[in-house]
């Protein structure tokens, strides 16, 4: 009898061990994704209840994001900030397309196409970066992560639901790509994302969503901001959509720039704590003056909270930098956990240390640092790449956390919202490559 209590009890330890490694190929090859939730235990019908829970509270809950106008159009809010973002706009339509909510996705695009592209000028096919909720523009420029999120959730809504409903999707798509190729742009017709002076260049210079030298995404696609990068925009799995499904004649152009966006990823993160900066050169080198050490810009803040889910997701996807991405999940995981996996938060110098007042960057009016639960959501997403046992812990934690205001009355329904559902999609299994269907 004990002889038999102990086989099963090496076989349970062997299913765990084999259950936590990760992949070594990608959904783009075999169609297949993991549910990290089932494999540390919870019973799929509870993950999929909480999947559906988590969805609701962002499109339908009493603290949704998501916003209907009329018949046919919708916004997802940043409440905290009384406007609508490129970011949550097409993070929205993501996300829709990804559980084929088709009526969610549309209304989200109808609302974009008509408020946030220009359909002509200098800027055709761009998004002013943020809107009034009543589509009047805070600012006419764009700010790059929106059209990577717009092209891709596009060509996936073509796959999904073909071109002959309404919206020819594809279409949508190839003319945000045909648009952000470089073109030439006179004085005064371009400036950053925040408007004013910021980004404003003298005489002729070129606009463009992918910088031609590097083959990196911009931090803006107009002005100073294209001179730099934002490490929380590279998803090189995204730019493998766009060669395999965008039929735009650009496809080994769009498999050189995820080769290049993972290179880049190596030399932006920390090679002991796994932080990235907010900003930083295209060779992940750190920002001088704007956006340096004076303001916080080379800190690990809020856009910095991606990267560990964007990293999971090319993983998922591609598994084309499998060994780094093992590596960097650890590394990151075990920064965090050395902070306390119920304690970090949510900004640090890159080093692991703790900034200064004048270098935290403020949301909602409040300039604090926070155990926020958009950190705890990317920190967790990260354990798809892990095999170490403390990735049980900071998937428990974002199970368990509650997504409720802090003591002080700050809330933020938008930002943290949404990378929570991310993470939830991700270590559940749906987010998945969408491949061309039979229409």
């Amino acid at each position: 009898m004990k002889k038999t209590i102990a086989i099963v009890a090496m076989l349970t330890v062997v299913e765990t061990i084999l259950a936590w490694t990760p992949w070594t190929k990608g959904g783009f090859e075999t169609g297949k994704y993991r549910n990290v939730f089932v494999e540390m235990g919870y019973k799929p019908a509870d993950v999929e209840n909480k999947l559906t829970e988590v969805f609701n509270d962002v499109f339908r809950g009493p603290n949704k994001v998501y916003f209907e106008v009329g018949d046919t159009m919708a916004y997802v809010s940043d409440i905290k900030n009384h406007d609508a973002r490129t970011e949550g706009m097409s993070y929205g339509m993501m996300i829709a397309v990804q559980m084929n909510e088709k009526d969610i996705f549309d209304r989200l695009w109808r609302w974009s196409k008509k408020y946030m592209q220009h359909q002509s000028g200098p800027r055709e096919g761009y998004f002013a970066w943020s809107c009034k909720t009543d589509g009047t523009r805070n600012s006419e420029g764009a700010a790059s992560d929106g059209e990577l999120y717009f092209v891709t959730a596009l060509i996936f809504a073509s796959n999904r639901w073909g071109n002959d409903t309404g919206i020819n999707y594809k279409a949508e798509a190839r003319r945000i790509l045909d648009c952000t190729m470089p073109r030439e742009v006179e004085s005064g017709q371009q400036g950053g994302p925040m408007g004013g002076p910021f980004g404003q260049q003298q005489g002729p210079s070129k606009m463009y969503l992918i910088d031609p030298e590097t083959k990196l995404i911009t931090f803006t696609p107009d002005g100073f901001g294209q001179r730099f990068t934002d490490p929380s925009y590279h998803i090189p799995a995204f730019y493998e959509v766009w060669a395999k499904w965008a039929d735009d004649g650009r496809a080994d152009y769009w498999l050189e720039c995820a080769a290049k966006s993972r290179e880049f990823m190596h030399k932006a993160t920390h090679p002991e704590t796994g932080l990235n900066p907010d900003m930083c050169q295209y060779d992940g080198s750190l920002m001088a003056g704007f956006g340096g050490r004076r303001n916080g810009g080379s800190n690990f803040r809020y856009d910095s909270w991606r990267v560990p889910m964007n990293m999971a997701l090319d993983y998922e996807w591609s598994c084309a930098d499998r060994e780094w991405q093992q590596q960097y999940g650890e590394r990151i995981q075990n920064f965090f956990y050395s902070q306390g996996v119920d304690k970090f938060v949510d900004q640090y110098r890159i080093d692991g240390t703790l900034p200064e007042d004048n270098e935290i960057l403020q949301a909602g009016g409040f300039r604090k640092l926070r155990h926020s639960i958009g950190l705890v959501a990317t920190t967790a997403a990260a354990s798809v790449m892990c095999s170490h046992d403390k990735s049980k812990e900071f998937v428990d934690a974002l199970w368990n956390a509650r997504h409720e205001p802090f003591e002080d009355g700050y809330f933020d329904a938008y930002y943290d919202g949404l990378l929570r559902l991310f993470a939830f999609m991700h270590l559940s299994g749906h987010y998945r490559v969408i491949p061309p269907a039979a229409h």
